[in-house]
């Protein structure tokens, strides 16, 4: 059977990634570190899945006759639906941690609270706002600008999930998600697969228009970026990151790729 870099079944890798990434009826056969390395390098694909999802749904809607904001509501929805919200559930906590600015160990205790304080509801608000945004402002230019709006930011949001779990990065507590995938993956892999999503996202652009080739690297660039300031921040903040601060990192990925491509 075939393997990936980590030394997992590619079905297994595949598995672990959609059987913790979406909602999708995928049992995990493996809880090991081989697993989650390679279900952490398959994270993009799982984000493809949900972008074709949300770009299917969008289209659907504007092809019965509904406008760009409506179709953009529905695609921003469908990626939500697909993770039981855990992404923005993620960004939420995160936000509360970080805004809490109390010392690590009392930020993680907050984090884990059941509900969602100030700090959160207010960056769940706009996050929110600027997706759906963004998302009517690409339908309105076309439909295909909608799908690679759709598609391409779901692809980034769990690219940085992959570059989160790069070996370097510790997990700030024991036991969770956080704490299964952390330290997995090898940065040499991590970054062979940015590449390969970088370069399908450019190809993908490339249908769409003569400058969306440009426009989808940049989105994904810059959707990284974002990532990992914010991620350097939560692990000097909280020594390390958590299930909670890779849902905050695909959310901010994510809305940072569609701000990006809306523009222009």
């Amino acid at each position: 059977m075939s393997k990936t870099a980590s030394g997992a079944s590619l079905p297994d890798s595949l598995r672990f990634a959609f059987g913790t990434l979406t909602v999708l009826p995928v049992k995990v056969t493996r809880w090991d570190r081989d697993a989650a390395r390679g279900g952490m390098l398959c994270a993009p694909l799982a984000g493809l899945v949900v972008g074709a999802g949300a770009a299917l749904t969008g289209v659907a809607l504007l092809a019965m006759g509904s406008g760009p904001l409506l179709a953009a509501v529905a695609t921003a929805a469908v990626p939500a639906a697909l993770t039981r919200g855990l992404h923005l559930d993620g960004l939420a906590d995160t936000a509360d941690g970080l805004g809490s600015g109390k010392p690590a160990e009392d930020a993680l205790r907050i984090m884990k609270q059941s509900d969602i304080g100030p700090f959160g509801v207010i960056t769940l608000l706009f996050v929110l706002l600027a997706q759906v945004a963004g998302l009517a402002q690409a339908y309105e230019a076309s439909w295909g600008r909608g799908v690679l709006a759709a598609v391409v930011p779901a692809a980034a949001a769990r690219l940085a999930l992959t570059l989160a779990a790069r070996t370097s990065v510790p997990a700030a507590r024991p036991g969770g998600l956080g704490a299964a995938v952390a330290g997995t993956v090898p940065v040499r892999g991590a970054l062979l697969v940015a590449a390969a999503v970088t370069g399908v996202a450019a190809g993908a652009g490339a249908l769409v228009g003569r400058y969306d080739t440009v426009r989808a690297a940049v989105a994904v660039g810059l959707a990284l970026l974002a990532a990992e300031l914010l991620l350097r921040h939560c692990v000097r903040r909280f020594g390390g990151v958590t299930g909670d601060v890779f849902g905050g990192l695909a959310e901010t990925a994510a809305t940072t790729a569609l701000v990006i491509l809306s523009l222009g």
